[in-house]
């Protein structure tokens, strides 16, 4: 399973990177970033996409994990080690993630259920789990 989430990944990233950051597949006509991230545990580095929302100051991201029952690994990596690096378009930017909370975060939620209504498919599959959203801000 993770072997075939990291291969689906770096397909997606090789095209965001060969079309100046526009995907087709599972992103097909949504916004799309790739962050960088080191493994909480593993140190390792890692790089993923993601669909991002922007928002006054920065990108917002969503550890919706397609709906799963609990977080994405990345989300505690990002929260270990919040000062990363962002690429959006054909920019790359360094960023510090901070995780919205409160009407924030209820604001930005509902504002892309809206908009990206696979969104609120993921949060009715999450039993229950808040869906976290992280905001990317310029270092």
């Amino acid at each position: 399973m993770a072997a075939d989430l990291n291969e689906m990944n770096q397909k997606i990233i090789d095209e965001f990177r060969s079309n100046g950051g526009v995907v087709g597949g599972p992103f097909e006509g949504m916004p799309v970033l790739l962050f960088h991230h080191v493994g909480a545990k593993s140190g390792q580095e890692r790089v993923n996409p993601v669909a991002y929302r922007k928002v006054d100051g920065g990108w917002a991201v969503f550890a919706s994990f397609a709906g799963a029952p609990n977080n994405p690994a990345w989300y505690y990596n990002l929260l270990a080690h919040p000062e990363t690096t962002i690429e959006v378009g054909t920019d790359t930017v360094k960023v510090t993630t901070r995780e919205a909370t409160g009407a924030e975060r209820d604001a930005i939620w509902e504002a892309q259920k809206r908009d990206a209504p696979t969104f609120a498919d993921y949060e009715g599959k999450a039993a229950g789990r808040t869906i976290p959203v992280l905001i990317f801000e310029p270092a």
